[in-house]
């Protein structure tokens, strides 16, 4: 048997999303009825409130779709990482205020996911469960109450479950899913976003020479911008491309308007910008600002714009613009870019995508974590 090649898994699993999310999509339609037979009653209940919570890149779901489901559903939503609910449950979980906890997670195995349930059940008198998972022998799902009144559990297609090390149909996946159930009761309405957001990555990976090129460019920093949503895109793009590197390529992620204060100082003359714009023409303003700016600036290498069209920027290597309407989902194919990046620049730097850590300092499942007992509080004395 021959040798699989670097970074087979991976690549299969960045260009194979579009078909995966035509998958998610069919998956939670044949689950409509059930569905909303979960989520109409809980909706309904005065003083809410929706947790979003993962670990790593799960996380970084909830900072994208947090906005999002908070204007669809006009419920207050808040993203709070697993590995804060389980250090700091006091911190988010109101006893007063019933809650639904909606996890995420790839392999479901992380030791955070597991005790993150446990201790919204310990600190909330009204708590509801929504997991979003994509291993069926995770031990988030086999530990989880069976669907009923107060949990619902949707395990996505296998090959959501990806194989190599880097979460990437996991995440679009899975932030597919959040973004079409905070908004259940119009699914059908969403076959034609469907569609503009599979055209949209269609042109992402269609640049698959310029960014090959790229990954072969002499930068040795990157930075990704984006506001709102888009700013959580920008979070796990820059995870993407520094874990997929084994840390080689050292990545930052800011907001347009919070890159001025600060950390602005990190820009030297081998960083990459990444620009993700909005699709919001008043957003886009401020982050059109400070692209102007930098086309003065001899400090960078390059830059890419992904979203919104900006001519006259002699630094661009790649520009793709996004010319439908996708009411928010457009954050889904732009995570496509710190993918594509992460891939190409690893093999350019000898790694293999599917497992790049060759110091082993990172895993696909978390090591190292011990849970320990007790009853946190901000109170705790030392």
């Amino acid at each position: 048997m021959s040798k699989k090649a670097a970074g087979t898994y991976t690549k299969h699993e960045i260009y194979g999303q579009p078909a995966l999310w035509r998958a998610v999509y069919q998956l939670i339609l044949e689950q409509e009825a059930d569905i909303s037979a979960f989520l109409d009653p809980i909706f309904c209940l005065p003083g809410l409130h929706i947790i979003l919570s993962g670990a790593g890149s799960s996380a970084f779901i909830g900072e994208a779709a947090q906005g999002l489901i908070q204007e669809k559903t006009g419920i207050c939503c808040q993203a709070v990482p697993t590995t804060d609910l389980v250090t700091h449950p006091a911190h988010y979980f109101h006893p007063q205020h019933p809650t639904l906890l909606i996890s995420f997670a790839r392999s479901g195995n992380s030791p955070e996911s597991v005790q993150a349930v446990a201790q919204a059940n310990k600190h909330c008198r009204d708590i509801y469960h929504l997991v979003i998972t994509c291993n069926k022998d995770g031990q988030l799902l086999k530990k989880s109450a069976p669907n009923g009144l107060r949990t619902y559990r949707l395990l996505l297609p296998e090959k959501a479950n990806d194989k190599s090390l880097a979460m990437t149909g996991s995440f679009t996946s899975m932030l597919l899913s959040a973004l079409l159930l905070s908004d259940y009761q119009n699914l059908r309405a969403k076959q034609q976003i469907l569609e503009y957001i599979i055209a949209q990555a269609d042109c992402i990976l269609a640049q698959q020479k310029i960014i090959k090129l790229l990954g072969e460019h002499d930068y040795d920093r990157v930075v990704f911008l984006g506001s709102g949503p888009m700013l959580g895109i920008a979070r796990e793009c820059h995870l993407k491309l520094q874990e997929l590197t084994d840390g080689k390529i050292i990545c930052k992620y800011d907001s347009f308007l919070g890159f001025r204060h600060g950390p602005k100082a990190v820009v030297n003359p081998k960083t990459l910008l990444v620009y993700l714009f909005s699709e919001d023409r008043y957003v886009f303003q401020y982050e059109r600002d400070l692209a102007l700016e930098f086309m003065q600036s001899d400090r960078i290498i390059g830059t890419i714009h992904l979203g919104q069209y900006l001519s006259g920027d002699p630094h661009e290597r790649m520009s793709i613009s996004f010319s439908k309407k996708t009411q928010g989902y457009h954050i889904i194919p732009a995570t496509l870019i710190g993918q594509l990046l992460g891939y190409y620049k690893s093999l350019a730097l000898g790694f293999d995508p599917d497992n790049p850590s060759t110091s082993g300092a990172i895993n696909r499942v978390v090591q190292g974590v011990i849970l320990y007992e007790g009853n946190p509080s901000y109170n705790d004395s030392h």
